[in-house]
């Protein structure tokens, strides 16, 4: 089954404490359609400006991405500069230049409309709405969304998540949306809002997932080697979504599995710059590293014997 994938395309000059790299390919839609490439076809929609080098394109297409969504117009593509010291979870934002994003107008080619998955990247709520207004019935739609659109634009936001399914943002966005400092508190209030499915990323504690049925608790992967986070969030969500759309059903057991093989991409793309890790990860990669996370939560219970043994 094809993902819809809605977002930025642009590009990033990231410094971390392990080194520095300028206009390198970045932009939500970026990771969100490179991670979900792995599981399913994805039809990128989005925006670039004419300094929009070709190979970049030919990248995405090589990983099974449609780009006839992808617009390019006249002027220079969005662009961002971001700095992380040792706090690697949270970066700040030197430059952030918007350039053709905003004019940008998202427009599905008529062979996206019919599809019955899609993420909405991080982008105006308004946007995003748009979207969906050209889907004609999709069975479950991603959004993700940041503190500034939840202080900035709250009321189109919540139009928004009224026609979403599943809701991913990290726990500082969740308690400023909710209003809650309580995570299960904030997740029952953000629920009530619309999504019925909430993911609330934790960096580096990993990711909780809230469905009316339960909480799972995803670990995070321990990696040795992180060069740059920019994107993990992105990836996240791709390789959750793309996982749903392959297995084309939606139910508590692939839900788990879903935000595990999210974790999984996230776990490779922090393991370089850019996408550059994701330019030479193969499938049997993923594969064994989400094998290996079920490592990292299995265990035997035996009823009560510890207890009644004393």
């Amino acid at each position: 089954m094809s993902l819809v994938v809605v977002g930025t395309l642009g590009f990033d000059t990231v410094e971390t404490p392990f080194g520095r790299r300028d206009d390198t390919l970045g932009g939500s839609a970026s990771f969100l359609g490179t991670a979900a490439s792995y599981f399913t076809p994805v039809q990128m929609v989005g925006v670039v400006g004419e300094d929009f080098p070709e190979e970049h394109l030919d990248f995405y297409r090589s990983r099974n991405i449609d780009t006839s969504g992808v617009e390019k117009l006249p002027g220079k593509t969005f662009r961002w500069h971001g700095f992380y010291d040792t706090n690697l979870g949270v970066a700040k934002s030197l430059e952030t230049q918007l350039n053709v994003l905003e004019s940008f107008d998202p427009t599905l080619p008529s062979e996206y409309r019919s599809a019955r998955y899609a993420v909405l990247g991080n982008i105006a709520p308004e946007l995003q709405s748009k979207v969906l207004d050209q889907l004609d019935s999709p069975q479950l739609v991603a959004a993700d969304t940041m503190n500034f659109w939840i202080e900035g634009s709250n009321a189109a936001l919540k139009k928004t998540l009224k026609r979403v399914d599943i809701l991913s943002i990290n726990d500082g966005e969740a308690r400023q949306l909710s209003g809650e400092y309580n995570l299960v508190k904030a997740a029952e209030a953000i629920r009530a809002m619309g999504p019925k499915i909430l993911v609330i990323k934790r960096g580096e504690h990993g990711a909780t997932i809230f469905t009316n049925e339960t909480i799972f608790m995803a670990p995070a992967y321990p990696i040795l080697t992180i060069k740059d986070p920019t994107g993990a969030g992105d990836s996240f969500a791709g390789g959750m979504m793309g996982y749903i759309a392959r297995r084309d059903e939606v139910n508590d057991d692939i839900l788990r599995q879903a935000v595990i093989m999210g974790s999984t991409l996230a776990s490779f793309a922090v393991e370089d710059f850019s996408l550059d890790r994701f330019r030479r990860l193969t499938e049997d990669e993923v594969r064994l590293r989400f094998s290996e996370f079920k490592n990292l939560t299995y265990f035997e219970a035996h009823g009560t014997k510890i207890w009644d043994e004393h």
